[in-house]
Protein backbone atom coordinates (compact mmCIF):
# COMPACT_ATOMS: atom_id res chain seq x y z
CA UNK A 1 0.00 0.00 0.00
CA UNK A 2 1.26 3.45 -0.95
CA UNK A 3 1.09 5.52 2.23
CA UNK A 4 2.30 9.09 2.70
CA UNK A 5 5.76 8.83 4.26
CA UNK A 6 5.31 12.02 6.26
CA UNK A 7 2.29 10.76 8.20
CA UNK A 8 2.19 8.18 11.01
CA UNK A 9 -1.38 7.26 10.06
CA UNK A 10 -3.96 8.24 7.47
CA UNK A 11 -7.55 7.58 6.44
CA UNK A 12 -7.65 7.15 2.68
CA UNK A 13 -11.08 7.97 1.21
CA UNK A 14 -11.92 6.84 -2.32
CA UNK A 15 -14.26 9.43 -3.82
CA UNK A 16 -14.86 7.29 -6.88
CA UNK A 17 -16.20 4.58 -4.55
CA UNK A 18 -18.59 7.14 -3.04
CA UNK A 19 -19.90 8.10 -6.48
CA UNK A 20 -20.19 4.43 -7.42
CA UNK A 21 -22.17 3.61 -4.28
CA UNK A 22 -24.61 6.46 -4.89
CA UNK A 23 -25.09 5.12 -8.39
CA UNK A 24 -25.85 1.66 -7.02
CA UNK A 25 -28.49 3.05 -4.68
CA UNK A 26 -29.93 5.25 -7.39
CA UNK A 27 -30.31 2.32 -9.81
CA UNK A 28 -31.97 0.24 -7.09
CA UNK A 29 -34.57 2.82 -6.03
CA UNK A 30 -35.42 4.59 -9.29
CA UNK A 31 -37.61 6.47 -9.99
CA UNK A 32 -37.16 7.71 -6.42
CA UNK A 33 -34.40 10.28 -6.00
CA UNK A 34 -31.44 9.89 -3.63
CA UNK A 35 -30.45 12.09 -0.70
CA UNK A 36 -26.85 11.39 0.31
CA UNK A 37 -26.54 11.75 4.06
CA UNK A 38 -23.27 13.55 4.83
CA UNK A 39 -23.80 14.41 8.49
CA UNK A 40 -20.99 13.92 11.04
CA UNK A 41 -18.31 14.95 8.55
CA UNK A 42 -19.76 12.49 6.05
CA UNK A 43 -19.55 9.62 8.54
CA UNK A 44 -15.94 10.59 9.14
CA UNK A 45 -15.02 10.58 5.45
CA UNK A 46 -14.85 14.36 4.89
CA UNK A 47 -17.93 16.54 4.44
CA UNK A 48 -17.22 18.64 1.37
CA UNK A 49 -15.27 16.17 -0.80
CA UNK A 50 -17.80 13.41 -0.15
CA UNK A 51 -20.75 15.72 -0.81
CA UNK A 52 -19.30 16.64 -4.18
CA UNK A 53 -18.58 13.01 -5.03
CA UNK A 54 -22.12 11.98 -4.02
CA UNK A 55 -23.62 14.64 -6.27
CA UNK A 56 -21.34 13.49 -9.09
CA UNK A 57 -22.68 9.98 -8.52
CA UNK A 58 -26.26 11.09 -9.01
CA UNK A 59 -27.53 12.24 -5.64
CA UNK A 60 -29.93 15.14 -6.00
CA UNK A 61 -30.12 15.99 -2.29
CA UNK A 62 -27.71 16.18 0.63
CA UNK A 63 -28.77 15.52 4.21
CA UNK A 64 -27.16 16.72 7.44
CA UNK A 65 -28.13 16.76 11.08
CA UNK A 66 -27.28 20.33 12.01
CA UNK A 67 -27.59 23.76 10.46
CA UNK A 68 -23.87 24.50 10.74
CA UNK A 69 -23.14 21.42 8.60
CA UNK A 70 -25.48 22.70 5.90
CA UNK A 71 -23.87 26.13 6.01
CA UNK A 72 -20.42 24.56 5.63
CA UNK A 73 -21.65 23.02 2.38
CA UNK A 74 -22.92 26.38 1.20
CA UNK A 75 -19.65 28.05 2.19
CA UNK A 76 -17.85 25.51 -0.01
CA UNK A 77 -19.94 26.59 -2.98
CA UNK A 78 -22.28 23.59 -3.02
CA UNK A 79 -25.71 24.82 -4.11
CA UNK A 80 -27.57 21.49 -4.24
CA UNK A 81 -30.71 20.93 -2.17
CA UNK A 82 -29.70 20.40 1.46
CA UNK A 83 -31.89 19.33 4.38
CA UNK A 84 -30.88 19.92 8.01
CA UNK A 85 -33.09 18.01 10.42
CA UNK A 86 -32.12 18.73 14.02
CA UNK A 87 -33.11 22.18 15.25
CA UNK A 88 -32.59 23.30 18.83
CA UNK A 89 -34.05 26.34 20.55
CA UNK A 90 -31.85 29.39 20.17
CA UNK A 91 -30.18 28.34 16.93
CA UNK A 92 -29.85 31.26 14.53
CA UNK A 93 -31.83 30.03 11.54
CA UNK A 94 -31.61 33.21 9.47
CA UNK A 95 -28.35 32.25 7.71
CA UNK A 96 -29.85 28.89 6.75
CA UNK A 97 -33.02 30.48 5.39
CA UNK A 98 -30.99 33.03 3.44
CA UNK A 99 -28.77 30.25 2.07
CA UNK A 100 -31.75 28.25 0.83
CA UNK A 101 -31.24 25.39 3.26
CA UNK A 102 -34.30 23.21 3.85
CA UNK A 103 -35.15 22.85 7.55
CA UNK A 104 -37.01 20.07 9.28
CA UNK A 105 -39.95 21.00 11.48
CA UNK A 106 -41.35 18.59 14.06
CA UNK A 107 -43.17 20.86 16.50
CA UNK A 108 -44.95 24.19 16.59
CA UNK A 109 -42.03 25.84 18.41
CA UNK A 110 -39.59 24.92 15.64
CA UNK A 111 -42.09 26.04 13.02
CA UNK A 112 -42.39 29.42 14.69
CA UNK A 113 -38.60 29.72 14.90
CA UNK A 114 -38.33 29.04 11.17
CA UNK A 115 -41.12 31.52 10.42
CA UNK A 116 -39.38 34.20 12.47
CA UNK A 117 -36.19 33.67 10.47
CA UNK A 118 -38.14 33.78 7.22
CA UNK A 119 -39.76 37.07 8.15
CA UNK A 120 -36.43 38.52 9.27
CA UNK A 121 -34.87 37.57 5.97
CA UNK A 122 -37.80 38.64 3.87
CA UNK A 123 -38.05 35.32 2.09
CA UNK A 124 -40.04 32.13 2.29
CA UNK A 125 -38.43 29.31 4.30
CA UNK A 126 -38.32 25.80 2.90
CA UNK A 127 -39.38 23.11 5.36
CA UNK A 128 -39.84 19.37 5.64
CA UNK A 129 -42.34 18.09 8.17
CA UNK A 130 -41.11 15.21 10.33
CA UNK A 131 -43.68 12.84 11.73
CA UNK A 132 -43.02 10.12 14.29
CA UNK A 133 -44.30 6.85 12.85
CA UNK A 134 -43.25 4.72 15.80
CA UNK A 135 -39.57 5.25 16.59
CA UNK A 136 -40.32 7.68 19.45
CA UNK A 137 -37.27 9.75 18.66
CA UNK A 138 -37.73 12.85 16.51
CA UNK A 139 -40.86 13.91 14.73
CA UNK A 140 -44.33 15.09 15.58
CA UNK A 141 -46.37 12.57 17.54
CA UNK A 142 -49.73 11.48 16.09
CA UNK A 143 -51.54 13.46 18.78
CA UNK A 144 -49.65 16.67 17.93
CA UNK A 145 -49.63 16.21 14.15
CA UNK A 146 -53.02 17.80 13.34
CA UNK A 147 -52.23 20.97 15.30
CA UNK A 148 -48.84 21.26 13.62
CA UNK A 149 -50.47 20.86 10.22
CA UNK A 150 -52.97 23.62 10.99
CA UNK A 151 -50.14 25.95 11.95
CA UNK A 152 -48.21 24.99 8.82
CA UNK A 153 -51.23 25.63 6.60
CA UNK A 154 -51.61 29.10 8.12
CA UNK A 155 -47.99 29.99 7.43
CA UNK A 156 -48.09 28.54 3.93
CA UNK A 157 -51.07 30.79 3.15
CA UNK A 158 -49.20 33.75 4.64
CA UNK A 159 -46.21 33.09 2.41
CA UNK A 160 -43.85 32.37 5.31
CA UNK A 161 -43.01 28.77 4.46
CA UNK A 162 -43.05 26.30 1.61
CA UNK A 163 -43.49 22.62 2.44
CA UNK A 164 -40.96 20.72 0.38
CA UNK A 165 -41.28 17.32 2.00
CA UNK A 166 -42.74 15.11 4.70
CA UNK A 167 -40.60 12.44 6.28
CA UNK A 168 -40.07 9.86 9.00
CA UNK A 169 -37.44 7.34 10.03
CA UNK A 170 -37.46 3.57 10.49
CA UNK A 171 -36.47 1.87 13.71
CA UNK A 172 -35.78 -1.60 12.26
CA UNK A 173 -35.55 -1.48 8.47
CA UNK A 174 -32.44 -3.69 8.69
CA UNK A 175 -34.88 -6.41 9.80
CA UNK A 176 -37.57 -5.98 7.14
CA UNK A 177 -39.67 -8.83 8.55
CA UNK A 178 -39.98 -7.01 11.87
CA UNK A 179 -43.63 -6.06 12.46
CA UNK A 180 -42.60 -2.48 13.20
CA UNK A 181 -41.76 -1.94 9.51
CA UNK A 182 -45.29 -2.30 8.08
CA UNK A 183 -46.67 -0.60 11.18
CA UNK A 184 -44.51 2.45 10.54
CA UNK A 185 -45.47 2.52 6.88
CA UNK A 186 -49.14 2.40 7.84
CA UNK A 187 -48.59 5.27 10.29
CA UNK A 188 -46.81 7.27 7.60
CA UNK A 189 -49.66 6.77 5.14
CA UNK A 190 -52.09 7.91 7.81
CA UNK A 191 -50.00 11.00 8.48
CA UNK A 192 -49.90 11.85 4.77
CA UNK A 193 -53.67 11.48 4.54
CA UNK A 194 -54.10 13.76 7.55
CA UNK A 195 -51.86 16.34 5.89
CA UNK A 196 -54.13 16.43 2.86
CA UNK A 197 -57.19 16.67 5.10
CA UNK A 198 -55.69 19.76 6.73
CA UNK A 199 -54.89 21.39 3.41
CA UNK A 200 -51.14 20.73 3.44
CA UNK A 201 -49.41 19.29 0.39
CA UNK A 202 -46.80 16.92 1.88
CA UNK A 203 -44.34 17.50 -0.95
CA UNK A 204 -41.62 14.89 -1.35
CA UNK A 205 -42.36 11.83 0.74
CA UNK A 206 -39.31 10.15 2.28
CA UNK A 207 -39.13 7.44 4.91
CA UNK A 208 -36.41 5.06 3.70
CA UNK A 209 -32.87 4.94 5.04
CA UNK A 210 -30.20 2.77 3.40
CA UNK A 211 -31.64 -0.48 4.72
CA UNK A 212 -35.15 0.35 3.56
CA UNK A 213 -33.86 1.55 0.21
CA UNK A 214 -32.53 -1.95 -0.46
CA UNK A 215 -34.90 -4.19 1.46
CA UNK A 216 -38.25 -2.38 1.83
CA UNK A 217 -39.18 -1.31 -1.70
CA UNK A 218 -42.62 -0.05 -0.71
CA UNK A 219 -40.90 2.57 1.48
CA UNK A 220 -39.00 4.29 -1.33
CA UNK A 221 -41.70 6.86 -2.13
CA UNK A 222 -40.25 9.97 -3.83
CA UNK A 223 -36.86 10.14 -2.12
CA UNK A 224 -34.60 7.85 -0.11
CA UNK A 225 -32.02 9.00 2.43
CA UNK A 226 -28.90 6.90 1.85
CA UNK A 227 -26.38 7.06 4.65
CA UNK A 228 -24.18 4.04 5.31
CA UNK A 229 -24.58 2.68 1.78
CA UNK A 230 -22.95 5.84 0.39
CA UNK A 231 -19.78 4.80 2.20
CA UNK A 232 -19.87 1.26 0.80
CA UNK A 233 -20.99 -0.63 3.88
CA UNK A 234 -24.01 -2.88 4.19
CA UNK A 235 -26.89 -1.41 6.21
CA UNK A 236 -28.06 -4.95 6.95
CA UNK A 237 -25.01 -7.23 7.07
CA UNK A 238 -27.12 -10.15 8.33
CA UNK A 239 -29.05 -10.02 5.06
CA UNK A 240 -26.36 -9.16 2.52
CA UNK A 241 -22.77 -7.98 2.55
CA UNK A 242 -21.77 -4.72 0.98
CA UNK A 243 -20.15 -6.61 -1.88
CA UNK A 244 -23.36 -8.57 -2.49
CA UNK A 245 -25.19 -5.26 -2.75
CA UNK A 246 -22.61 -3.97 -5.22
CA UNK A 247 -21.11 -1.47 -2.78
CA UNK A 248 -17.44 -0.55 -2.41
CA UNK A 249 -16.11 0.59 1.00
CA UNK A 250 -14.68 4.08 0.63
CA UNK A 251 -12.38 4.34 3.68
CA UNK A 252 -9.09 2.61 4.39
CA UNK A 253 -7.46 3.27 7.76
CA UNK A 254 -3.74 2.62 7.72
CA UNK A 255 -0.51 3.51 9.50
CA UNK A 256 3.19 2.74 9.51
CA UNK A 257 4.75 0.61 12.21
CA UNK A 258 6.41 2.90 14.73
CA UNK A 259 8.42 0.24 16.53
CA UNK A 260 9.27 -3.45 16.10
CA UNK A 261 10.79 -5.64 18.81
CA UNK A 262 11.41 -9.26 19.68
CA UNK A 263 10.11 -10.54 23.05
CA UNK A 264 10.49 -13.91 24.79
CA UNK A 265 7.75 -16.41 25.57
CA UNK A 266 5.71 -15.37 28.58
CA UNK A 267 6.09 -11.61 28.08
CA UNK A 268 2.98 -9.63 28.96
CA UNK A 269 1.79 -6.92 26.62
CA UNK A 270 0.10 -3.54 27.10
CA UNK A 271 -1.93 -2.22 30.04
CA UNK A 272 -2.92 -4.83 32.57
CA UNK A 273 -0.72 -7.40 30.84
CA UNK A 274 -3.91 -9.09 29.63
CA UNK A 275 -2.05 -10.71 26.74
CA UNK A 276 0.88 -13.06 27.27
CA UNK A 277 2.84 -14.20 24.25
CA UNK A 278 2.78 -18.01 24.05
CA UNK A 279 6.21 -18.24 22.40
CA UNK A 280 9.08 -16.03 21.33
CA UNK A 281 7.52 -13.51 18.98
CA UNK A 282 7.86 -10.18 17.24
CA UNK A 283 5.63 -7.29 18.28
CA UNK A 284 4.79 -4.32 16.09
CA UNK A 285 3.59 -0.96 17.37
CA UNK A 286 0.82 0.68 15.33
CA UNK A 287 0.48 4.44 16.06
CA UNK A 288 -3.30 4.50 16.29
CA UNK A 289 -5.44 4.14 19.40
CA UNK A 290 -8.75 5.00 20.96
CA UNK A 291 -7.74 8.67 20.82
CA UNK A 292 -7.99 8.25 17.06
CA UNK A 293 -11.21 6.27 17.19
CA UNK A 294 -9.89 2.70 17.29
CA UNK A 295 -12.42 0.92 19.55
CA UNK A 296 -10.97 -0.06 22.91
CA UNK A 297 -13.58 -2.81 23.00
CA UNK A 298 -11.62 -4.48 20.19
CA UNK A 299 -8.79 -5.24 22.64
CA UNK A 300 -7.76 -8.88 23.14
CA UNK A 301 -10.39 -10.56 25.33
CA UNK A 302 -8.79 -13.99 25.61
CA UNK A 303 -10.40 -15.28 22.45
CA UNK A 304 -10.41 -12.58 19.82
CA UNK A 305 -9.54 -8.99 19.06
CA UNK A 306 -9.41 -6.55 16.20
CA UNK A 307 -6.95 -7.52 13.50
CA UNK A 308 -4.45 -5.42 11.54
CA UNK A 309 -2.96 -6.40 8.17
CA UNK A 310 0.84 -6.42 8.37
CA UNK A 311 3.20 -8.17 5.94
CA UNK A 312 0.36 -9.74 4.00
CA UNK A 313 -1.53 -11.33 6.90
CA UNK A 314 -3.95 -10.27 9.62
CA UNK A 315 -2.31 -9.88 13.01
CA UNK A 316 -4.31 -9.83 16.22
CA UNK A 317 -4.04 -7.00 18.69
CA UNK A 318 -1.89 -8.08 21.60
CA UNK A 319 -3.47 -6.79 24.78
CA UNK A 320 -5.42 -3.57 25.20
CA UNK A 321 -5.92 -0.75 22.75
CA UNK A 322 -4.18 2.33 24.19
CA UNK A 323 -4.98 5.99 23.56
CA UNK A 324 -2.36 6.46 20.85
CA UNK A 325 -1.21 2.99 19.89
CA UNK A 326 -1.90 -0.70 19.65
CA UNK A 327 0.51 -3.62 19.67
CA UNK A 328 0.12 -6.46 17.17
CA UNK A 329 1.61 -9.92 17.41
CA UNK A 330 3.64 -10.61 14.27
CA UNK A 331 4.86 -14.07 15.23
CA UNK A 332 8.10 -14.82 13.39
CA UNK A 333 7.34 -12.45 10.56
CA UNK A 334 10.18 -10.10 9.69
CA UNK A 335 9.01 -6.51 9.86
CA UNK A 336 10.62 -3.10 10.07
CA UNK A 337 9.58 0.28 11.43
CA UNK A 338 7.81 2.10 8.64
CA UNK A 339 6.13 -0.99 7.21
CA UNK A 340 2.44 -0.46 6.41
CA UNK A 341 -0.27 -1.64 8.81
CA UNK A 342 -3.84 -1.59 7.51
CA UNK A 343 -6.47 -1.47 10.24
CA UNK A 344 -9.48 -1.77 7.93
CA UNK A 345 -10.40 -1.23 4.32
CA UNK A 346 -12.43 -2.75 1.48
CA UNK A 347 -11.03 -6.21 2.24
CA UNK A 348 -9.75 -6.98 -1.24
CA UNK A 349 -6.14 -7.40 -0.10
CA UNK A 350 -7.00 -9.50 2.90
CA UNK A 351 -7.35 -6.65 5.37
CA UNK A 352 -10.13 -6.55 7.93
CA UNK A 353 -13.21 -4.54 7.04
CA UNK A 354 -15.17 -2.07 9.13
CA UNK A 355 -17.72 -4.86 9.63
CA UNK A 356 -14.97 -7.12 10.99
CA UNK A 357 -13.96 -4.45 13.47
CA UNK A 358 -17.58 -3.88 14.43
CA UNK A 359 -17.92 -7.55 15.29
CA UNK A 360 -14.67 -7.52 17.28
CA UNK A 361 -15.80 -4.45 19.24
CA UNK A 362 -19.44 -5.44 19.68
CA UNK A 363 -20.69 -2.41 17.77
CA UNK A 364 -21.80 -1.41 14.27
CA UNK A 365 -19.83 -0.33 11.21
CA UNK A 366 -21.51 3.10 11.33
CA UNK A 367 -19.62 3.77 14.56
CA UNK A 368 -16.33 2.27 13.38
CA UNK A 369 -15.90 4.69 10.47
CA UNK A 370 -17.59 7.73 12.03
CA UNK A 371 -15.50 7.67 15.20
CA UNK A 372 -12.15 7.99 13.38
CA UNK A 373 -10.95 11.26 14.85
CA UNK A 374 -9.67 14.50 13.40
CA UNK A 375 -6.11 13.66 14.49
CA UNK A 376 -6.04 11.18 11.61
CA UNK A 377 -5.57 13.13 8.37
CA UNK A 378 -7.91 12.35 5.50
CA UNK A 379 -6.46 11.89 2.06
CA UNK A 380 -9.02 11.80 -0.73
CA UNK A 381 -8.33 9.80 -3.86
CA UNK A 382 -10.25 9.52 -7.11
CA UNK A 383 -11.72 12.25 -9.25
CA UNK A 384 -15.47 12.07 -8.58
CA UNK A 385 -16.69 15.55 -7.77
CA UNK A 386 -13.20 17.03 -7.60
CA UNK A 387 -13.17 20.46 -9.27
CA UNK A 388 -10.98 20.26 -12.32
CA UNK A 389 -8.77 23.13 -13.49
CA UNK A 390 -10.04 24.89 -16.59
CA UNK A 391 -8.62 23.73 -19.88
CA UNK A 392 -5.90 25.93 -21.23
CA UNK A 393 -6.20 26.57 -24.96
CA UNK A 394 -3.32 25.12 -26.93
Amino acid sequence: MDLPTELPAVALVDLDAVAHNVGVVRSRVAPAAVMAVVKADAYGHGLVPVARAALAGGASWLGVAHVHEALALRDAGIDADVLAWILTPGTDLLPAVEAGVDLSVAATWSLEAVVAAARAGGRRARVHLEVDTGMSRGGSSPSEWPALLDAVAKHVDAGDVEVRGTWAHFASADVPADPSVPAQLEAFEAALATAHEHGVDPGLRHHANSAAAFFVPQARYDLVRAGLAVYGLSPAPDLASGAELGLVPAMTLAARLAHVRRVPAGAGVSYGLTYTVPADTTLGLVPLGYGDGVPRHASWDGERSGEVLVAGARRRIAGRVCMDQVVVDLGDEAALPGDPAVVFGPGGDGEATADDWAQAAGTISWEVVTRIGARVPRRHTGTAGVPQPPEVPA
